[in-house]
């Protein structure tokens, strides 16, 4: 993929915060449209408190009760004798047998538009696109996929609804990115990544997905299909990590899948033990989408660029939406978890960077 010469194309300064309280750490992780001849970005804005009071770390959650915003405090004592901080993006919670389980998050992300006549120039809009609802997204929504259901005048988007109950795929409707349906949850946590094909296949939708495992297996892609885009079904293993190379912590779908004349094409992440995050391609069956026709070696693009290994969590390139031109495909991606920068790719490129894969594996 050749990098967009402006480098990043959204960074934090870009965005007004939400609330006076608040901050904004990272724009990144966006869904990609065309509404008419305008470029649509749906951007995760990423947000932690402006302020720390002094013997205190203060973290924002959504109150569904109250209907707002608000600040909940952890003391610094309280912290050091129970909790975690090693990582940025999250508080833990030890325990005596040694097991970490996520308390809080640093920051809460939301979704905001952003918008564009040429692709590269956005002006993001000064709120969010829409509010929070409800108990699931007291953490957050977040890594919104737009799927364009062409045939059917409307827009499919998912994203990551975040609480202390886990991270769960949900789904907005819309037809015009002002009004926007509320579909709810449509797959339980712990799970993540979901992307829905652009078009029903033997009259079903179908629809890629990244349940997380606990004990048994490891992070994957699964397909499922439904008949309303509600009740889904008929879960199949797509393809798993690799037990080497850059995909052997977990591999998760990234752009909705794009229909071409050879397979569905799909651009999906992958990321080591060491949690570096790269991009690969792969080609699945028209008629059959879960059974993989070829796939990339190595990666279609992997963070060289220094604001591609420098952030909020450095070594990461992680793609959720694309916008197709021809044979060009222009790709969004967020960059070390904290700014949006495009690349762009011929179909051809990328068929020429995989390899056939037996049609009799699953």
């Amino acid at each position: 993929m050749i990098r967009e010469p402006k480098k990043p194309i959204i960074i934090p300064v870009d965005v007004k915060p939400s609330e006076h309280f608040l901050k904004v750490d990272g724009v990144f992780n966006c869904g990609a449209a065309m509404l008419g001849d305008e470029y649509i970005l749906l951007c995760r804005v990423a947000e932690s408190c402006r302020e720390q009071e002094e013997g205190y770390v203060c973290v924002p959650v959504y109150d569904e009760r109250e209907g707002r915003l608000k600040t909940e405090k952890l003391s610094l004592e309280e912290i050091g004798q129970k909790y975690d901080m090693s990582d940025s993006r999250m508080i833990f919670r030890k325990n005596a047998s040694g097991i970490k389980k996520i308390k809080y998050l640093t920051s809460i992300s939301h979704l905001r538009l952003a918008r564009s006549r040429d692709g590269i120039h956005f002006k993001v809009d000064g709120q969010p696109a829409l509010p929070f609802q409800g108990r699931y997204e007291r953490w957050g929504m977040e890594d919104p996929r737009i799927t364009c259901m062409e045939e059917e005048g409307r827009y499919c988007i998912t994203y990551t609804a975040v609480s202390e109950l886990g991270a769960m795929p949900a789904l907005l409707i819309t037809g015009d990115f002002v009004e926007y349906q509320r579909v709810g949850a449509i797959f339980p946590p712990e799970n993540k990544d979901v992307t829905i094909f652009p078009r029903k296949i033997g009259g079903l939708y179908y629809a890629c997905h990244r349940p997380v495992p606990y004990e048994i297996g490891t992070p994957d892609i699964w397909i499922a299909s439904s008949p309303d885009l509600i009740h889904w079904g008929d879960h199949r293993h797509v393809c798993g990590v690799n037990e080497e190379g850059w995909e052997n912590g977990r591999i998760g779908s990234g752009v909705p899948p794009i229909y071409t004349e050879r397979g569905w094409l799909h651009i999906y992440h992958g990321a080591d033990v060491h949690n570096r995050y790269c991009l690969g391609a792969m080609l699945t069956d028209l008629s059959d989408p879960g059974k993989i026709i070829a796939r990339s070696q190595r990666p279609v693009l992997e963070p060289e660029a220094a604001y591609e290994r420098e952030g909020f969590f450095g070594e990461v390139v992680f793609a959720c939406g694309c916008v197709q031109n021809g044979s060009a495909l222009y790709v969004y991606y967020g960059a070390a978890d904290d700014k949006i920068a495009r690349a762009e790719v011929t179909l051809e490129e990328l068929f020429d960077s995989m390899e056939a894969v037996d049609t009799n594996e699953r």
